[in-house]
């Protein structure tokens, strides 16, 4: 545990945000909240004020929040080398895991080893989800109104399927407005970092003075912006040059960049998006394989948004981007193209937007839609937990079987799941280990 007065060094930084990159499993809600429980609650890093500060500003930009959070506290901490170390450790142990799985995936088939792992580890997926979800709203939630907020932004998803952008919109406008009416409700949204013993140090605290590096400068945004767009334009180059621009390895940087910034809410706001580029414009992939790479993206380590990787393996594969004899050696490019082009931009949303967020700290008339924001964000993982529950829980749809097309096995283990990571306080690595062995065990009982 770190108070205030040590110093982290980018070492130890560094084998933090290697061992979340191999056991960020849950999601973006599962993965704030481990780095919540880690960096907030048990080594104090950061003050809980800071991080919520932090992940409002993520929670609003289009990519991977979880990824982008951890980009922001590993810039905040160690400047721009932090950042880029934190955001690329935590994706590309996944990155590597998938390129793995997706081989696996096309030389051999649908593995009962595989059909069964995945089995047992959806209902503890979402267990992880609706914790997660709970936890952090019972953090963030402290009045009726931020309570009123979440609920009508689940309604809002669950039931209206109102875009995501428009429930933040709206979000930040009923923040902006309760700050005028309920000034002190967003005042005391920040004081959660007091633990029961009285201790609120932090390395960086509520009222540590923002770093020298963290601090706006003209010319700091200007050349971070022309790094920015010379990284794109010598990749998007480079490929353009040797394979053509209607290649697609070329096609593929343009359409994730694309989806990089034009999509809002996380990777399930994506996922229509790539589903219609992918599948139906280029066709990378099939629907189906499409949907079995959604099953490995939700129970591998990282952000979900890395199915893009899978997309990308599969299409270099299918599409021979090296020929008939490299067919693995242009799934790993592909892949790599298409990580390359949808993480960049998360990259430069950091290190562009962090100096003006951390100079917007004390300012209630920023802070107050972002407080908004973040209430809204809980009904909206809420909706996902339930989104996972009904695929998990009724897997050929409801109505589909006897007792409705209630899958038994996996609410049962759904509930086992809760209890362990609630109850047992278990890991979430260690329940999801045991749901893949419990997983694999029950297919070979069910298959004799």
């Amino acid at each position: 545990m770190n108070h205030k007065g040590d110093s982290v060094s980018l070492r130890q930084a560094f084998w933090y945000w290697l061992k979340l990159g191999f056991i960020s499993f849950g999601g973006p809600a599962g993965q704030i909240s481990m780095m919540h429980q880690e960096l907030v609650d048990k080594r104090r890093w950061i003050s809980e004020r800071r991080f919520l500060h932090a992940l409002n500003y993520c929670m609003v930009l289009p990519g991977p929040e979880a990824q982008q959070l951890a980009t922001y506290i590993g810039w905040l901490m160690h400047g721009v080398r932090g950042g880029i170390v934190a955001g690329g450790l935590f994706v590309l142990p996944s990155l590597l895991l998938l390129m793995l799985l997706s081989w696996i995936y096309l030389s051999f088939g649908h593995l009962p080893l595989v059909a069964g792992i995945l089995y047992g580890i959806k209902p503890a997926v979402t267990a992880i989800v609706l914790l997660a979800a709970w936890r952090i709203g019972s953090r963030a939630l402290k009045h009726w109104f931020l309570w009123g907020i979440a609920a009508l932004s689940f309604l809002a998803m669950a039931v209206f399927n109102v875009p995501f952008p428009a429930i933040l919109l709206g979000a930040a406008l009923l923040g902006w407005v309760g700050m005028r009416w309920l000034p002190h409700i967003f005042q005391a949204s920040h004081s959660l970092a007091v633990k029961s013993d009285g201790v609120v140090d932090a390395l960086i605290g509520d009222h540590s003075p923002v770093p020298e590096h963290a601090r706006f400068s003209r010319r700091r945004l200007m050349l971070t912006v022309m790094v920015g767009l010379a990284l794109w334009w010598l990749v998007m180059g480079l490929l353009w040059s040797t394979v053509g621009p209607k290649h697609d390895l070329s096609l593929m940087g343009w359409f994730f960049t694309k989806a990089a910034l034009l999509t809002f809410g996380g990777a399930y706001a994506v996922l229509p998006y790539v589903v219609q580029g992918g599948v139906e414009n280029y066709g990378w992939l099939s629907a189906t394989q499409m949907m079995d790479g959604l099953a490995l993206g939700e129970t591998t380590p990282g952000p979900l948004i890395m199915v893009v990787a899978y997309v990308g393996f599969v299409g270099g594969w299918t599409k021979e981007v090296l020929g008939p004899d490299a067919l693995a050696l242009g799934g790993m490019l592909a892949a790599t193209v298409v990580t390359f082009f949808t993480f960049l931009p998360s990259f430069l949303f950091i290190l562009l937007g962090g100096p003006l967020v951390e100079a917007s700290r004390n300012q209630l008339k920023l802070t107050a839609p972002l407080t908004g924001i973040t209430a809204a964000v809980v009904g909206v993982i809420l909706n996902l937990a339930l989104f996972f529950g009904e695929h998990v829980l009724f897997p050929n749809g409801i109505g589909a079987g006897p007792l409705f097309g209630l899958d038994i096995p996996s609410l049962g283990w759904g509930i086992i799941c809760v209890a362990m990571l609630h109850q047992l306080q278990w890991s979430i690595l260690r329940v999801i280990a045991l749901s893949a062995a419990a997983g694999f065990l029950y297919t070979l009982i069910v298959a004799a």
